[in-house]
C-alpha cells in the first residue's frame, strides 16, 4: 500500500477520533484559564448556600475545602493527565478501543445526557440574572411561565453553542478572557457584602482579628446547623464534598478530552486554578455574599437566587457574573457533549453533533427545574461514571504491570467486551448498594466503588484473554500509530506556525485590562476596610458598583480587542497590526 493510500484512510476518520497531534498540544496556561474559567460559576452561588442548609461549622469550611481541593488536584494529575498524554485520546475514543461498540455507545449516550443537562443548568442559571435585570418573574414551577424567559434562555444558549461548536481553542481562549475577571469578582464580593454582615452581627464593618472573623462566621454564615435545626456535617465531609464535587471529571476520566491537548503530565497541576481559587475561594466567597445579601434583604440565604445575591454584592456587574460564570461552565461541558455524542455518530462531525445537542440543551434549559436538581445530578453521575473509570485505569495502568495486554478485546476482534460490561454493571450495584445500606458518608463511596471495579474487570479480564499475548496484532498496532505520527506531521508542515503579539498597542490594551482588575480590587478593598461606620460603607459600596461596572466594560474590551488582534496575526502573519 502506498503512503498516499495509507494516508488516504486516515482523511476518512474525523479528527477527533484520532490521537492529538504534537503540533496542537498546549502549554499549563491554556489549562489554567480553561480550568479557572470553568470552575468559577455560577453554581458556586448555589453551593456556598447549600454548605449552610447542610450546617458545616466555619473552621471545617476553611480548613476541610482546602483538603478536598488538594486531593481533586491531585486526581486530575495522578489519574487523568497520565492516561489522557500517553494516548491523547478522549475518554470515548479509548473505551472503544477497549471495550468495543456495545458498552461504549451505551457510555456515550450516558454522558451526552448528563452533558447536556448540567449545560442547560448552566444556561438557565445565567436566564435568572438577565430576568432580574428585565423584571421577568421568577420562574418556580418546573415548567416556564413567562415567554420573555424563554426567549432569553434562548439567546443565552445560542451564545454558549456559537462557542462550543468551534472546538477546544475556541473555549479555551473564551475561558482565557473569563477566568482573571471571574476571580476578581467574586473576591470582590466579598470584600463588598462582609461589611454589611459585620455591621449586622458584631456592630462594626470589619472584624478586629482573625478570632472575631470565625465567631462572625460561627453566629451568621456556617453555624454549625443544618436547614432543619439539628447539628451538621464535619470535617470529613466538607473535605469529602470538595473531593468528590468533580468525580465525574477526575476518577471518571472525562477530562481526557481536555487533557489529551497537554504538552505534559504535569499540567494536571493547572486544575489548582479551578479547585484551589475557583471552589475553595469562589465557595467560601459565596456564603459570605449569600449571607451579606440574606442580611441585606432580610432572608436566610437559601431563599435567593444567583441573581439576587451577585447584585447586591457587585451591582450590574454581578449580573455580568452570573451570566458570563453560566457560559464558562456551559461552554466546556456542552463541548464535552458534543465529543461524546460523535463518538455515537461517527459519521457525523464534532461540529455538527455539537450543534445538535447545543439545540437540546436550549430545550431543555428552558425548564427551570434542571437548575434546582443540579447538585443531585453532578452526584448520582458521579457513581455512574466511575466503574468506567476504573475500567479504563485498569488496562492502562495495571495490565501493563502485571503482564497482561492493553488493546486485548481489539486484538481479539470481539465485538464487545463482556468484562466491561460486566463490571461496570456490578460497580453500579456496588456502589449505589452502598449508597442504600447507608454504611458511609455518600461524598466517599467513589473510593470503593472504583477500587472495587478495578479487581474485578482485572479478574474477569484475564479470564477472557487479558493474559495471553498478541505479538502480531502489537506490532500491527504499533505500525499504525506510526503511520498517524507520518500523517499527522505531514498535515502540520503545512499549517502556519504560531505568531504572539508584540505590538506596543497590543501591550497598551494587555496593561489597561489588567488595570482594570487592579482597579476594581482596590475599589472592593476600600469598601472592606475604608468604612468606619455604616454610612461611609454604604458610599464606598455604591462607589464600587459604579466604578467597578466601568471597570468590567474595560477589562472585557480591551481583553477581548487584544485577543482579536493576536488572532488576526496568526491568521495572515504579513499583517501590520502596529
Amino acid at each position: 500500500m502506498s503512503k498516499t493510500d495509507l494516508f488516504q484512510q486516515f482523511e476518512q476518520i474525523h479528527e477527533e477520533q484520532l490521537p492529538v497531534p504534537r503540533h496542537k498540544l498546549h502549554g499549563w496556561q491554556h489549562f489554567a484559564g480553561l480550568y479557572a474559567a470553568e470552575h468559577v460559576a455560577a453554581t458556586e452561588f448555589v453551593i456556598g448556600a447549600t454548605f449552610v442548609a447542610l450546617g458545616a461549622k466555619t473552621m471545617d469550611i476553611l480548613l476541610g475545602l482546602f483538603i478536598g481541593n488538594i486531593l481533586a488536584v491531585l486526581s486530575w494529575t495522578l489519574i487523568t493527565a497520565p492516561i489522557a498524554v500517553e494516548t491523547r485520546l478522549s475518554l470515548y475514543t479509548y473505551l472503544n478501543k477497549i471495550a468495543g461498540d456495545s458498552m461504549s455507545k451505551l457510555y456515550d449516550w450516558a454522558n451526552v445526557i448528563i452533558f447536556t443537562v448540567i449545560s442547560a443548568a448552566m444556561v438557565t442559571v445565567s436566564a435568572t440574572a438577565v430576568r432580574f435585570a428585565f423584571g421577568i418573574p421568577a420562574q418556580l414551577n418546573w415548567y416556564p411561565t413567562n415567554l420573555w424567559f424563554v426567549l432569553v434562555v434562548a439567546v443565552v444558549g445560542l451564545v454558549v453553542v456559537s462557542v462550543a461548536i468551534y472546538g477546544f481553542n475556541a473555549v479555551s481562549d473564551f475561558s482565557g478572557i473569563c477566568a482573571p475577571w471571574l476571580f476578581t469578582m467574586f473576591i470582590s464580593g466579598a470584600f463588598v457584602l462582609l461589611p454589611a454582615l459585620s455591621l449586622a452581627v458584631l456592630g462594626e464593618p470589619l472584624p478586629d482579628s482573625w478570632g472575631a472573623f470565625i465567631e462572625l462566621g460561627d453566629q451568621s454564615i456556617w453555624t454549625g446547623i443544618n436547614s432543619e435545626g439539628e447539628p451538621g456535617i464535619g470535617l470529613l465531609e466538607v473535605a469529602g464534598f470538595g473531593w468528590a464535587a468533580n468525580t465525574i471529571t477526575h476518577f471518571g476520566l472525562i477530562d481526557m478530552a481536555l487533557l489529551r491537548f497537554a504538552k505534559k503530565k504535569i499540567y494536571g497541576l493547572a486544575t489548582s486554578t479551578g479547585m484551589m481559587f475557583g471552589h475553595y475561594i469562589a465557595w467560601i466567597s459565596a456564603g459570605i455574599m449569600g449571607a451579606g445579601t440574606a442580611v441585606i434583604l432580610g432572608k436566610t440565604i437559601v431563599e435567593l437566587d444567583p441573581g439576587d445575591v451577585a447584585y447586591y454584592a457587585l451591582g450590574w456587574s454581578g449580573f455580568v457574573i452570573v451570566i458570563v460564570a453560566g457560559w464558562t461552565t456551559a461552554i466546556t461541558n456542552l463541548y464535552r457533549a458534543g465529543l461524546a455524542a460523535q463518538s455515537v455518530f461517527t459519521r457525523f462531525s464534532r461540529r455538527t453533533t455539537t450543534l445538535a445537542v447545543g439545540l437540546a440543551m436550549i430545550v431543555v434549559a428552558v425548564f427551570p427545574f434542571v437548575f434546582s436538581q443540579i447538585l443531585p445530578l453532578l452526584t448520582y453521575a458521579g457513581l455512574l461514571v466511575v466503574p468506567v473509570g476504573a475500567i479504563v485505569f485498569a488496562e492502562h495502568q495495571i495490565f501493563p504491570r502485571i503482564g497482561y495486554t492493553r488493546y486485548w478485546r481489539s486484538y481479539r476482534e470481539l465485538s464487545h467486551s463482556v468484562p466491561a460490561i460486566a463490571s461496570w454493571g456490578l460497580g453500579l450495584v456496588f456502589g449505589f448498594g452502598l449508597n442504600m445500606l447507608n454504611v458511609m458518608s455518600f461524598y466517599y463511596l467513589f473510593i470503593p466503588t472504583w477500587i472495587f471495579t478495578i479487581f474485578l474487570y482485572t479478574f474477569l479480564a484475564g479470564r477472557y484473554g487479558a493474559g495471553e499475548q498478541y505479538p502480531v496484532a502489537e506490532a500491527r498496532e504499533a505500525e499504525r500509530n506510526r503511520q498517524i505520527d507520518l500523517y499527522q506531521e505531514e498535515k502540520a508542515a503545512g499549517e502556519p506556525v504560531p505568531v504572539k503579539d508584540h505590538s506596543p498597542f497590543s501591550k497598551v490594551l494587555h496593561a489597561m485590562s489588567i488595570l482594570a482588575l487592579v482597579i476594581t480590587l482596590i475599589l472592593a478593598g476600600i469598601v472592606l476596610f475604608g468604612s468606619s461606620d455604616a454610612a461611609e460603607y454604604e458610599i464606598n459600596r455604591d462607589r464600587f458598583y459604579f466604578y467597578g461596572f466601568l471597570c468590567t466594560l474595560i477589562y472585557f474590551i480591551t481583553a477581548y480587542w487584544a485577543m482579536r488582534r493576536t488572532k488576526a496575526l496568526n491568521a495572515d502573519p504579513s499583517t501590520n497590526v502596529n
